[in-house]
């Protein structure tokens, strides 16, 4: 049988929680609120929770800013996510909305552009033999899940149609100016 944290010891419930966090940041970084959560889930008083807290962030272990810019460099590159979906999610993981605002504008107007650009090019490969509208559709819900801006979209995909050959005539009345 497993004991609840509140039935150890004080000094047991410390180390107990400082394992949990360690054990948390040794698969990936975290965030405070991440590793909060974790505690509180396991039955861990506040106290405990946020003298721990307090002590992995001034060590250096738990750093919401360094966090966010690693999560945006990484999200950004690998699943090709826009500036407003980073935020979004840093948000949900805990980090302030001032931090997560600064590490997305580490993603500039140019680097988002040409993410969005790839994102439409890989789908346009796999996208077979569908009418035009179905692929302006299909690919401006692609860019809009990402989080990418509708203006930006839009003129993303009326390129990349364009440069793969789609008709002008169809692209200019389909997407708007």
């Amino acid at each position: 049988m497993r004991e609840e944290p509140a039935d150890l010891p004080p000094q047991e419930a410390w180390k107990k929680a400082k394992e949990i966090c360690f054990d948390l940041l040794a698969i990936r970084s975290r965030t405070k609120d991440e590793l909060r959560q974790a505690l509180r889930r396991k039955g861990f008083d506040e106290e405990t929770r946020e003298a721990l807290l307090g002590k992995l962030d001034s060590s250096g272990l738990v750093d919401d800013a360094a966090f966010a810019e690693s999560w945006v460099r990484s999200r950004h590159a690998n699943q090709g996510l826009a500036r407003s979906a980073l935020v979004a999610e840093l948000k949900r993981k805990g980090v302030e909305d001032e931090i997560a605002v600064q590490a997305a504008s580490e993603v500039d107007r140019e680097s988002e552009e040409e993410r969005a650009r790839e994102l439409v090019r890989k789908r346009l490969r796999v996208l077979g033999d569908v009418d035009e509208q179905t692929a302006i559709r299909r690919l401006l819900g692609a860019l809009a899940r990402k989080g990418y801006p509708q203006g930006l979209s839009y003129a993303v995909v009326r390129e990349e149609l364009r440069n793969a050959g789609a008709e002008a005539t169809m692209l200019d009345s389909a997407l708007p100016d």
